[in-house]
């Protein structure tokens, strides 16, 4: 008999150590598994970790997927659950296997509530029921993505807008730009922040620029 939910619990070796420590890749890659699967998706939360390290969720109206990264070990752990027969969690996982160029996947598929073992409740909602399908709307996709800068005397996490504005990798340094909500445009160098439009971290630093940033 059939179980309310599959759930498959996965572990990525051998990873990119650069793609699981950037934020925005892992939320698209997240969305386009679950979109792949057929799941539809009703919010996403992402955070960043400072050094390095991403947990994030995407919340679907069939469940969830979740991951936790170590960029240091090429790691990740993550989670693919959904309800009904309409998702395969098992598209989700092959189109993050290759998202995040990992050489070996292992995965554990749990069957989520056993039919056989439950007994099905013959409470009548009635007009309950009836309400609570009138005031429902269809699902609409929101974001959540914080970045995390931590030292030994500070942590500061500043929510942003998901996507990143500007990204330029020199053989010295990795300078990043995010647009934030309370702060406005941001900018990071190697992961930490330095400066926004409206607010300045007290951090000696130097830009080295490359000919392309020059231009």
């Amino acid at each position: 008999m059939k179980p309310l939910g599959r759930h498959i619990l996965v572990e990525f070796y051998g990873c990119s150590s650069e793609i699981l420590n950037d934020v925005p890749r892992i939320e698209h890659d997240m969305l386009e598994a679950a979109e792949k699967a057929g799941a539809t998706i009703i919010n996403s939360v992402f955070h960043h970790f400072s050094p390095f390290g991403v947990s994030g969720v995407i919340v679907i109206q069939e469940s969830h997927l979740a991951i936790h990264t170590w960029p240091e070990y090429r790691y990740a752990a993550v989670d693919l659950f959904t309800c009904g027969y309409t998702v395969n969690p098992w598209v989700s996982y092959e189109s993050l296997k290759k998202a995040f160029q990992a050489e070996h996947g292992s995965a554990i598929e749990l069957n989520r509530g056993q039919l056989e073992l439950l007994e099905k409740s013959d409470v009548d909602l009635g007009e309950m029921r009836d309400q609570a399908t009138q005031k429902l709307r269809p699902p609409k996709h929101s974001r959540s993505v914080w970045f995390t800068d931590k030292d030994e005397n500070i942590a500061l996490s500043i929510r942003h807008k998901g996507d990143r504005l500007f990204q330029e990798r020199s053989p010295y340094q990795l300078v990043e730009i995010f647009d934030t909500y309370k702060y406005g445009k941001m900018l990071t160098v190697d992961k930490m922040v330095m400066c926004s439009e409206t607010y300045r971290v007290t951090r000696n630093f130097n830009i080295i620029y490359s000919e392309e940033l020059r231009e």
